[in-house]
């Protein structure tokens, strides 16, 4: 096997590695990003008194658009001001999109986290660390790797119990045959972990574990149906996983991050597998971003 030889640039100190150069490959390619199928609109987009934006794009079968800086070299506050002035700035001029701020350096430094952790998770912005990496002699490869994430809004499930009612309140309000459908739903969770019960409330039903909420799935109702809504960050292999086993599902809520699968009677026994792997996954993930103490542990 062929020895390749990689050596970390620093593009500051790099003839000709400049903004320009990695500006010019995400118009080519913005796929190169991770962030999806997107399309650029504009690149040195002029904000009304301000600068240029570096990147202008948009997902549009999601009606998102990204506002991309970049930076060579650690962040700075300055750029970190930017960026955001650049995102306020399109979304006031567009609001019938969403808009997420994107910021694309050599080097996210903790400063970075820092200042971010100040607007409490009310800003929507991805962090991207790029890599420029020499192959060989005569070639460079730039290397982007997220390591933030934007943050949904209102989304813990510890902030987002409801009103709580009870099992009468959805007897009334709904059939049998779908509570039945909720209780069907349940009995596959129970088989992840037997300890969680149903959360009733206003809007929903979720799942509540020793008094709190573990809404890692949760349930609305329908006339003739339940959707189940499954929380998990939106991935291509899960994505495919669901389109694959052909489950009628709605759009993804990129708001709450949520998977919606449409849940009917026949469905449970169809696609069972499924249905247990997405509550596997989902609680998995609860599981690692809350702690050990989810289980009691």
């Amino acid at each position: 096997m062929e020895h390749i030889e990689l050596t970390k640039l620093q593009m500051t100190k790099e003839p000709g590695l400049n903004e320009r150069w990695v500006q010019n490959l995400l118009a080519d390619n913005p796929a190169l990003l991770g962030l999806g199928d997107l399309d650029v609109i504009e690149t040195e987009r002029r904000q009304p008194h301000a600068g240029r934006l570096d990147l202008l794009l948009i997902d549009r079968d999601n009606r998102t658009r990204y506002e991309v800086e970049l930076q060579l070299g650690p962040t700075d506050e300055t750029h970190i001001i930017r960026t955001l002035e650049y995102w306020d700035i399109e979304r006031r001029r567009y609001p019938q999109y969403e808009h997420i701020a994107v910021i694309a350096a050599e080097e996210i430094t903790s400063r970075f986290f820092n200042v971010i952790g100040l607007f409490n998770g009310f800003i929507p912005i991805v962090a991207i660390q790029m890599t420029a990496l020499r192959v060989d002699d005569d070639q460079v490869s730039l290397v982007f790797t997220k390591v933030l994430d934007h943050t949904m809004l209102g989304t813990d499930e510890e902030e987002d119990q409801g009103e709580p009612v009870d099992r009468n309140y959805w007897s009334a309000k709904s059939s049998p045959e779908i509570l039945a459908l909720v209780d069907r739903i349940h009995d596959l969770v129970k088989e992840d972990d037997p300890s969680v019960d149903l959360n009733y409330t206003k809007h929903y039903i979720g799942l509540i574990q020793n008094g709190t909420a573990k809404n890692y799935i949760s349930i609305e109702l329908r006339k003739q149906h339940v959707n189940l809504l499954v929380r998990h960050p939106r991935s291509q292999e899960l994505s495919d996983m669901i389109e694959e086993a052909g489950i009628d599902t709605l759009p993804y809520d990129k708001w709450f991050g949520n998977y919606r699968a449409i849940i009917r009677e026949s469905g449970i026994d169809e696609h069972r597998d499924l249905l247990k792997k997405l509550i596997a996954i989902a609680r998995d993930r609860y599981t690692r971003r809350w702690g050990s103490s989810y289980r009691g542990e």
